[in-house]
């Protein structure tokens, strides 16, 4: 089979039922499902870009753009849904699409995720950043704005943001069942925190603050008007991502063929109607561009300081002083939980990609100890703790975006092939209405990733690129299905993926700038077009040493 060899359903649920010192340990259930899930969705989305996204790009008509992202996320959960109960084991739409279309596919949305989750912990992290300075300024404590701010944000490094990460990570690492005991304590409070929110803040709308409710187009495609609605949801879709790192989790549940549809599905439903409620109050206490800038990264703090009567001077003055302080505290501590999730799906696609022979196995050792991947948990530390102290927020939240919809895409496409394929396969939860239910998914989520930026197009076919250098460098030759094989079947459609993204290379490098303009900075249009011409050069090579094996060997 070669590049497209498929691991078999039986070995994958030979894998599910292991036991042991190795492996693993199943400790949750339902309720627990459906806590991890809500605890990674709800603060991703709600407590950080929200304000940036009405500010830039929606105005208040952000309620359309997550009433959008909801949509295109409940096809792709009902396709998760199956895959979950048909195959209960880690790695989530990695190991799905293992199963059904084959290895390099298989690595190719195992690396999409990897970046989903990196740069999804990294925009939590530093928004956690920004609510701890709103938080520290409330009870008269500053902190100097170079070390709370990356450079690109006026600052020198944000050193709060690393620091969560790293404690997350050590949390993680000591075991599954003392952080899902801690998530879900998390994710009563911030529920609570939202319930608060709406409850408080219904009778301070101002109706002119949604007037216009879809404001003007200002000329260019995403600003405004219906393409900035829809810009709005392809970013605010990662907010969503929280039933994905559900499924990472399925060999750590106790029945998965019945709670993973349940946790994926549930989690959905609650945050999809807590969502509206919140941006409709959001941008009905505040107008939109009170948003802008920095403080866009924090919008409930902006959002309350809204919620009081105008005095004489015109100020207002807030009717609940210590509603600001609690709500934001509150908001630091539920942010733990969603960075932690993000955290432990990351680590858990590595696991199972080290597992199967595509990464060094030193990330597949499991601590006999704390049963915990230790060795991808302190990778991802260092790796999202020095992310979050130099990145900016709205940088790593798109390309958040961008992953999530590649991944779904693909996992929308995998329920079509694995019926076709697969008919007899027990599955205790089947996606309804197919093929309309993966198709709309497909359709919808590529519809929402062409209204991204380029500059996030530029960085996804980047990040692409280094994948297949990855595969083609050690996973071809130590995959596990067809150890030891410098050349395998299919090697030329690997090599065409190369040659194919670096001219996407180049075309999303001269999109970039011409959105820019031509005078603008070219760094990343130079940057593209030197990862564009290095991967055409070797990818011809390896096409020709794929041709002409032996000529090579005799002389």
């Amino acid at each position: 089979m070669g590049l497209f060899i498929r691991k078999s359903i039986d070995a994958l649920q030979a894998e599910a039922r292991e036991t042991g010192s190795k492996t693993l340990k199943r400790v949750l259930g339902p309720v627990s499902l459906v806590a991890l899930g809500v605890g990674v969705i709800i603060g991703a989305g709600l407590f950080s870009i929200t304000g940036t996204v009405a500010a830039e790009y929606t105005g208040p008509a952000i309620t359309l753009s997550f009433i959008i992202a909801a949509i295109g996320c409940c096809f792709a959960g009902l396709c998760y849904a199956e895959f979950a109960s048909m195959i209960p084991v880690s790695g989530s739409a990695y190991t799905y699409s293992y199963a059904t279309m084959g290895e390099l596919i298989a690595w190719i949305i195992g690396w999409d995720l990897v970046l989903e989750y990196t740069v999804a912990a990294t925009t939590v992290s530093i928004s956690w950043s920004r609510y701890l300075v709103v938080f520290l300024q409330n009870i008269g404590i500053e902190l100097p704005h170079a070390f709370t701010a990356c450079p690109w944000d006026g600052g020198i490094v944000n050193i709060p943001a690393m620091l969560i990460v790293v404690l997350m990570s050590l949390i993680l690492m000591r075991g599954t069942a003392g952080s899902s005991f801690f998530n879900g304590l998390i994710v009563f409070l911030k529920i609570a925190v939202i319930l608060l929110f709406v409850v408080l803040g219904w009778k301070f709308i101002q109706s002119d603050n949604y007037v216009p409710y879809i404001p003007e187009n200002t000329g260019k495609l995403g600003e405004f008007g219906l393409s900035g609605v829809l810009r709005g949801a392809a970013i605010v879709f990662f907010a969503f991502l929280g039933f994905d790192a559900v499924s990472t989790a399925a060999q750590e549940t106790k029945n998965p063929k019945r709670d993973m549809p349940i946790g994926i599905l549930v989690s959905l439903l609650v945050c999809t109607i807590l969502y509206i409620l919140f941006a409709h109050v959001m941008t009905g206490v505040a107008h939109y561009t009170q948003f802008e800038g920095q403080v866009g990264i924090a919008p409930v703090a902006v959002a309350i300081e809204n919620m009081g009567t105008i005095d004489a001077s015109g100020a207002i003055q807030p009717a609940y002083p210590w509603l600001n302080k609690a709500i934001v505290l509150a908001i630091l501590f539920g942010y733990c939980s969603v960075i932690m999730v993000t955290l432990l799906g990351q680590s858990r696609v590595f696991l199972s990609m080290s597992h199967d022979g595509l990464l060094p196995p030193f990330f597949s050792r499991i601590n006999e100890r704390f049963r915990t991947p230790v060795h991808s948990n302190c990778l991802f530390m260092v790796v999202v703790s020095i992310l979050a102290g130099f990145v900016p927020a709205q940088v790593a939240g798109e390309m958040t975006s961008i992953g999530t919809l590649l991944a779904f895409t693909l996992v929308c496409a995998a329920v079509l092939v694995v019926r076709r394929t697969m008919p007899d396969v027990h599955r205790a939860f089947k996606t309804p209405f197919v093929p309309f239910v993966p198709i709309m998914g497909i359709l919808t989520c590529l519809c929402m990733m062409c209204f991204l930026p380029a500059d996030t197009w530029i960085r996804l076919v980047l990040w692409m690129l280094i994948g297949l250098d990855v595969y083609a460098g050690y996973g071809i030759k130590h995959s596990k299905l067809e150890p030891g094989k410098k050349h395998r079947k299919g090697d030329n459609v690997l090599n065409v993926m190369g040659l194919v993204l670096s001219v996407l290379s180049i075309i999303t490098g001269l999109w970039h700038q011409q959105t820019i303009g031509w005078n603008a900075d070219k760094t990343l249009l130079s940057i593209s077009f030197v990862f564009a011409f290095t991967h055409c050069a070797y990818y011809m090579w390896r096409i020709f040493n794929t041709q002409y094996p032996k000529q090579e060997t005799v002389n």
